[in-house]
């Protein structure tokens, strides 16, 4: 068999052991009521150095060769992509409107305390993760990194949550549903800002990224959004099978785009989503939704397996696994503590508080996301990613069970007979719009 015939059989059989894989683990995580990235990132750890590598004759790479991880890595960034852009398509920004005057003490916690708290661990543990392949992190780029990293949350995960705990109507889910929008939104800027200090040659390079980046929001705003929605109005059922290929072709030029602007390729993706028409009555929506959609469902897995592929634990000394608690008990302190104690402040019950900060503390695949891109861009060692990745998975994984303890004796929250799965990504906007429960109950599937 020829080389590359090898290589692309290869890859191929690595994608279907990955997606087999991560069907079986998905229906376990649903038992015990957990999110599905809660298992796939496990399966990735698994398959990996850290679990996999410790049995002789060097498994994982006989799995996955060296040699095919840059194939599974651009299907891998194809899903990523697509599950982007339809998070920024259905992006609902009615469920910020009239919050921020009267929540806006507990927005600013929600942000403020997780990146002073991330921006002091950074100082913490900066001398243990200062060089990256040879060369030295700058503590800027680290700081910041790691400030925006503790103050994300999960949205897909968390309208999932709200809506199999029956928290659609209480304060704290439609908080929780509006907070995280905002913070996200501002988190994902601020990576980019941070994306853009680390790729940038100098302060010069720096403006002249940033001002390509006005650019390019601009012509998405002014000329592309407007573009869009006159191609909207005027589509008719004859031109439907060519819309799907189209918008997935604006979706990569996009991403490819901002990724030679130098803020990547995801914010291009995200940003083409945040300028499609809102109409979801519009034939635009219905044709080019679904095939999107699933594509982009289909492929997620492999992005998370290889991101566990790059998870070594076995790198974690004794002051590493320190490290690692610290970091969960930081990003719990920030985010959690944070938000509660402002929502009791603002007058919130301790309970509906605790509620509303278990919430935000949620992190699930939009934190992998973020933590992939720190990887890519040298900010993050081995070491930190794989304890960085830790924290995410203990973050999302402790929410149901805490909720169901606070919730016991509530009538308002259903605590059996529900997996606690995170929504398709069509469903994350939906249920802001229409009802959180009635958009999982509509749909019944559960994705990341």
């Amino acid at each position: 068999m020829p080389h590359s015939e090898w290589i692309t059989v290869t890859a191929i059989g690595g994608i279907a052991l990955i997606l087999a894989l991560a069907a079986a683990v998905t229906a376990l995580c649903r038992r015990i009521k957990q999110p599905a990235v809660i298992g796939e990132i496990t399966v990735g750890i698994c398959l990996g150095p850290s679990l996999l590598g410790l049995f002789p004759g060097d498994l994982p790479d006989r799995l996955f060769p060296a040699e095919i991880r840059p194939h599974l890595g651009v299907v891998s960034q194809v899903g990523l992509l697509l599950f982007m852009f339809i998070i920024g398509w259905e992006f609902n920004g009615s469920a910020l409107k009239g919050r921020f005057r009267s929540t806006g003490t507990i927005w600013i916690s929600s942000l403020a305390l997780p990146m002073a708290l991330g921006v002091g661990l950074a100082w913490l543990i900066y001398g243990s993760h200062d060089v990256v392949n040879g060369k030295t992190v700058p503590f800027t780029e680290f700081a910041l990194y790691l400030g925006v990293a503790m103050s994300i949350t999960a949205f897909p995960v968390l309208a999932r949550i709200i809506a199999e705990q029956g928290l659609q109507k209480t304060r704290a889910g439609t908080l929780a549903l509006g907070l995280a929008a905002a913070d996200d939104v501002l988190a994902w800027c601020m990576l980019a800002v941070v994306v853009a200090l680390t790729t940038a040659t100098g302060t010069a390079g720096f403006l002249t990224v940033m001002a390509w980046s006005a650019v390019y929001l601009v012509v998405m705003l002014w000329l592309v959004r407007p573009v869009l929605a006159t191609i909207s109005d005027r589509l008719r059922v004859t031109h439907t099978q060519y819309v799907p290929v189209l918008v997935a072709s604006g979706v990569f030029t996009s991403a490819f785009v901002t990724s030679h602007i130098g803020i990547h390729a995801i914010f291009g993706a995200f940003m083409f989503g945040l300028v499609m028409p809102r109409r979801h009555d519009s034939l635009l929506h219905r044709v080019a939704m679904p095939p999107l959609e699933t594509v982009g469902k289909l492929l997620l897995p492999v992005f998370f397996v290889v991101t566990g592929l790059s998870v070594d634990l076995t790198t974690l000394s004794a002051g590493g696994v320190l490290q690692t608690v610290a970091i969960i008990v930081v990003a719990c302190l920030g985010k959690l503590g944070g938000v509660a104690l402002s929502a009791r402040l603002t007058g919130m019950e301790w309970r509906d508080a605790t509620v509303l900060g278990v919430l935000m503390n949620t992190r699930g695949l939009t934190e992998l996301v973020l933590l992939n891109v720190g990887l890519s861009l040298g900010l993050l060692t081995v070491q930190l990613f794989s304890a960085m990745v830790l924290m995410a998975l203990v973050t999302t994984g402790i929410a149901a069970p805490v909720l169901n303890r606070l919730l016991r004796d509530d009538d308002r929250a259903p605590l059996v007979g529900s997996a606690v799965g995170t929504p398709d990504v069509a469903e994350v906007a939906v249920a802001p719009r229409a009802g959180v429960a009635e958009a999982a109950a509509g749909r019944g599937r559960g994705a990341h």
